[in-house]
């Protein structure tokens, strides 16, 4: 359900900084940004602290690993806005080929043990938490993740089975691939708060 509050923004402040970031960018502001600006206490200032931390603060993967992380929880919950602005971002720091081949299918894409095994524990966390076991993170670790990696790859996952499913909710409209890279580089920028 497409809400005219969040395509407009929900007051004047916010609907002119709404168009001055539109032009800037040169293309729509993504309706992700346009949610995090209307009513700050309904995703804004918790969501994007929270967001913030698990893709940009300090971790052993790096912001693109994490990217695809969250492009990958947005694969698993059908939420193609967030498939297409996490892969975006991600492609800014790994190969696109290596993005789009774990895109398609991490269990034979060319992505490291560690970053194999952890997806793994994340495509379960996502689509069949019950059936998570110690042994899917035994594997993780032995494949080479840290304990801490494994922490930070479940915030990315926890976070964005949140997101996505609001994306999905309110029915974010999906920009061009264009679009979505200029949103990337935004968002490389600027970062998540």
């Amino acid at each position: 359900m497409r809400l005219p509050e969040v395509e407009r923004g929900d007051g004047l402040r916010t609907r002119m900084l709404i168009r001055v970031i539109s032009l800037a960018l040169g293309a729509r502001l993504p309706d992700a940004a346009r949610v995090a600006f209307y009513h700050k206490g309904f995703v804004g200032t918790a969501l994007g602290a929270w967001t913030q931390d698990a893709m940009r603060g300090p971790s052993e993967w790096s912001v693109a690993e994490r990217e695809l992380m969250a492009a990958m929880v947005a694969k698993w919950n059908s939420c193609p806005f967030c498939v297409g602005a996490h892969r975006a971002i991600a492609v800014h720091g790994m190969d696109k080929a290596v993005a789009d081949a774990a895109l398609a299918d991490y269990h034979t894409a060319p992505i490291s043990d560690p970053l194999h095994a952890t997806l793994t524990v994340l495509e379960t966390v996502t689509l069949r938490p019950d059936e998570l076991e110690a042994r899917q993170v035994q594997a993780a670790l032995a494949a080479g993740a840290t304990r801490q990696q494994l922490e930070d790859a479940a915030a990315v996952a926890a976070v964005f089975n949140i997101v996505t499913r609001y994306a999905n909710a309110l029915d974010f409209a999906i920009p061009t691939d264009a679009e979505f890279d200029k949103a990337a580089v935004m968002m490389l920028k600027r970062g998540y708060s």
